[in-house]
């Protein structure tokens, strides 16, 4: 039986709960059974922690590359050496399968690692002046960082706001989801283990909009780096904008995936049918909308419907889990209410369709055809487990759909033509582009969104870069 920890706050290193906060109690989706209980920062904590991410900036800034890294990487390996006591608990309170879980600490240690690396590599240069005059361009952290993450990734995101900003030489306040904290937790807690000041990296919960207004009204917050919803993205846009702090904005999607009659179909139906019902649908990058090429829709619905249906639904804990339950009840209602208007509007349900038991958050991985474009569910991210697959008549066309919306995080393509890969990479507006692969994630490239997905990128040399503000110095 694995045990739920004690949650805490950790600021100015100190673990810190009680005292008379308020707290919140942290359910378990697959039982609906209580976890723990998470205190809320109070405005003095989160003073605290402004005033401790003040002075841990200038300390950290000031540390050599070569101890950050060395600190970073070490905290990386703590996190690999307690995969298991990170992932266990992710999958309690998040409801994912545990290999998933353990997974997920495990990637966030490799972004760590990938992090510890670049920071031996922000370089500046040197422009060409004449006999006597020098020009540089110069790269300086930007200060301390406002992290908010989301509770689908409660490991990676965490990871995410803190990895870059570490390497840049800035502190970090994260708060990770009060629906799943002790994943983000338990991230922090590896780097202050390793070595971190504790004004360096710090960790609060509350409000969500309480801590969100305090933390971006201070002048001490310099970067405010956010993955979540469209609304609320361009929300915390503007509270930034009051003080011009640098923003980084992971939004939401509608995954296009264009299929042609040129690729491998059965390849195609089998690889995105597993990463569709990945952590319940509940991704930002998460294949929505199939565009499939007319000639090849009947092979490719009948493969992926069946690869669907036999997908075994269950506890995350439970060995034999390909998907868990849903990680709230807002999700299960709203997947619910997709799927009832696009029938409605006279889709086709192919196989799903409905909650599973009353106990917990759990619904039938589901698959819908022949949705018509004014169904909720073909403009409206649904964030759930449900995949939409349409025939297409032709390229052109599929890349317009494609490009309908005003989301442009992920897409994905299948085709074995080296000119159509060429042109779709040209225009299919999305910030990452996967071809004949369902992957878009790996710690060195860039990821993030264009439009209504955001902008600036995390992962990659561009994470720890958006960290940085450029300085030019002129000597005559």
């Amino acid at each position: 039986m694995t045990d739920y920890p004690t949650l805490h706050l950790l600021i100015d290193g100190e673990q810190i709960s009680g005292g008379g906060r308020e707290t919140e109690d942290v359910i378990n989706p697959a039982t609906e059974e209580v976890l723990g209980t998470l205190p809320h920062a109070t405005s003095a904590d989160l003073d605290r922690a402004l005033e401790a991410a003040q002075n841990g900036f200038h300390q950290w800034r000031r540390t050599s590359a070569d101890k950050r890294a060395a600190i970073l990487a070490k905290a990386a390996g703590l996190i690999r050496e307690r995969a298991k006591a990170i992932g266990e608990p992710l999958t309690l309170e998040q409801g994912k399968p545990v290999s998933e879980g353990r997974g997920e600490a495990s990637y966030s240690a490799s972004l760590l690692e990938f992090y510890a690396q670049e920071c031996k590599r922000i370089y500046g240069r040197t422009l060409v002046r004449p006999e006597g005059q020098r020009a540089e361009v110069q790269y300086h952290p930007v200060g301390p960082v406002a992290g908010f993450a989301p509770w689908n990734f409660p490991a990676i995101n965490v990871m995410r706001k803190i990895g870059g900003a570490l390497a840049a030489g800035c502190s970090v306040i994260v708060k990770p989801s009060e629906e799943t904290p002790a994943s983000g937790i338990a991230v922090v807690q590896a780097l202050l283990d390793a070595g971190v000041p504790g004004g360096v990296v710090q960790c609060v919960f509350g409000v969500p909009s309480d801590v969100s207004e305090h933390l971006l009204g201070s002048p001490i917050i310099r970067k405010l780096t956010f993955t979540g919803s469209t609304p609320v993205g361009k929300h915390l846009a503007k509270l930034a904008a009051e003080d011009l702090k640098i923003t980084t904005m992971e939004l939401g999607g509608h995954g296009p995936v264009l299929v042609f009659n040129d690729c491998d179909v059965e390849k195609a139906a089998e690889v995105m049918a597993a990463n569709k019902f990945r952590n319940a649908g509940q991704v930002c990058v998460s294949p929505t909308r199939f565009l499939i090429e007319e000639s090849a829709f009947e092979q490719f619905r009948d493969i992926f419907t069946k690869r669907t249906a036999a997908l075994t639904v269950g506890n995350g804990m439970d060995k034999g889990t390909d998907m868990g339950p849903m990680a709230n009840a807002r999700g299960l209602d709203n997947v619910a209410k997709l799927i009832a208007n696009a029938q409605d509007k006279g889709a086709k349900l192919l196989t799903g369709g409905e909650r599973i038991g009353n106990q917990g958050f759990f619904h039938q991985p589901t698959v819908l055809s022949d949705v018509p474009l004014d169904a909720d569910i073909m403009n409206e991210e649904p964030f759930g487990p449900v995949a939409i697959l349409n025939p297409m008549a032709g390229e052109e066309a599929m890349i317009a759909e494609a490009n309908r919306l005003p989301y442009g995080l992920a897409a994905y393509a299948w085709t074995d033509s080296p000119a159509r890969r060429r042109r779709l990479a040209a225009e299919v507006e999305a910030g990452m582009l996967a071809i004949n692969t369902g992957g878009v994630s790996t710690v060195d490239a860039p990821f993030g969104g264009v439009k209504w997905s955001g902008y600036g990128s995390e992962d990659g040399r561009e994470g720890v870069m958006a960290c940085m503000v450029v300085k030019a110095v002129h000597e005559g």
